[in-house]
């Protein structure tokens, strides 16, 4: 095997070297890392890894390989969307042999298929520690043989890097910087179920796509919703709808001014609201609420929650990197989960009006699964 020799730098100088797989291209974004032990194609198409170099924590990568584009009711059944919109994957120990009954092809064969560069045999572990201790970290990859510049080519020796790290700076690209939401949201209204209206009158459930992963369409369409899917500045006040679902997204939710000024709008008409993650964040922004950046985010399949009033915790999936500051909501509003780890928030409610959001997955593949029950609880409140 002819292996080529790729270098994951950090914009604080630290440079892993490990071997190329998938495309062997050079790219920039922001480094995260990813604490869950199975799920990489449906982490990998995740729209709210957009502009990300995703490093899981879990040694071994690519052991099942990737399963085929089925299509049902017009959704990928096995992936949250149609691309991979990770812009790197890093890992320690990735499986060139993979073995499951549904694989299709290989996780390499994948990534060159989407023009997705990855790096294996680095320390996860120390990449991991760093960012933990140093917070959010911007990073690049380079290929031997596809490196941009002599002056690119510096950022492969560490004390030359450093050195340099105020001139090079340009080379790391600030993926927050841009509106992602823009570049991940459908850009045309789309419907979900419609073919059962004549039979069933089932409930609308406007859904404004930030980046929507698509088992929350499948957990609507599941429970006899039809489903408008709309673009993130589209104008859904002017729908008939019977409930509204804030998807989740990438990116710093201040960009979204146009979603949070219709979501003012939407509020006013008492119809039940519910929303996932940025959709969190929206929430609560227009509740009055600012958000916040995470020192390196919550990004895994394990994370407790601890439900506001009572006992109860839940085991939760999550994947975002900013966070509501509760003590901003306005008087009508209360928090609904508290991280158990940190004590960030983890959702929101209204005191008296069917409005909740959650800032984790209760829709998460490949689990856990135990907060689905919040959509039966969205579609009760629906059919009041």
């Amino acid at each position: 095997m002819n292996k080529k020799k790729a270098y994951l730098t950090l914009e604080d100088g630290a440079t892993f070297q490990g071997f190329s797989f998938g495309a062997t291209v050079p790219v920039s974004g922001e480094v995260v890392f990813n604490t869950a032990m199975t799920g990489y194609p449906e982490s990998l198409t995740d729209p709210s890894y957009c502009g990300q170099i995703l490093v899981p924590t879990f040694p071994l990568i690519g052991n099942y390989g990737v399963p085929p584009m089925t299509v049902e009711n017009g959704l990928p059944k096995f992936f949250e969307s149609e691309k991979i919109h990770i812009k790197a994957l890093v890992v320690s120990d990735y499986s060139f042999e993979y073995s499951h009954w549904n694989a299709e092809k290989s996780l390499d064969e994948w990534l060159k298929e989407h023009n997705v560069p990855g790096i294996y045999g680095v320390d996860t572990r120390q990449i991991t520690k760093i960012i933990r201790k140093r917070g959010n970290m911007l990073g690049r990859i380079e290929v031997e043989s596809c490196q941009l510049s002599a002056v690119s080519r510096q950022l492969s020796d560490r004390t030359e890097n450093r050195k340099q790290k105020t001139e090079n700076v340009y080379f790391f690209e600030d993926p927050n910087k841009d509106n992602l939401v823009a570049k991940v949201s459908c850009k045309e209204v789309k419907t979900y179920n419609s073919q059962l209206s004549t039979f069933h009158s089932p409930l609308k459930i406007v859904l404004v796509d930030c980046g929507c992963k698509y088992n929350i369409i499948r957990c609507l369409v599941n429970r006899g919703a039809t489903v408008i899917r709309v673009p993130w500045d589209y104008d859904f006040t002017k729908l008939d709808y019977d409930g509204l679902m804030l998807s989740n997204g990438p990116g710093d939710p201040v960009m979204c001014g146009k979603t949070v000024e219709n979501i003012k709008k939407a509020i006013q008409t008492g119809k039940p609201i519910f929303g996932i993650c940025l959709g969190n964040q929206l929430l609560s922004l227009s509740a009055g609420a600012t958000t916040y950046k995470l020192k390196y985010g919550h990004r895994s399949h394990n994370q407790p929650a601890l439900e506001v009033g009572s006992n109860r915790v839940v085991i939760t999936s999550q994947n975002h990197g900013y966070a509501v500051d509760t003590v901003t909501l306005g008087k009508d509003w209360e928090p609904y989960f508290i991280n158990l780890n940190d004590g960030t928030d983890e959702g929101i409610r209204h005191k008296t009006k069917p409005f909740f959001s959650v800032q984790f997955h209760p829709e998460a593949t490949s689990g856990p699964n135990d907060t689905e029950y919040l959509f039966d609880k969205f579609m009760a409140l629906c059919k009041k």
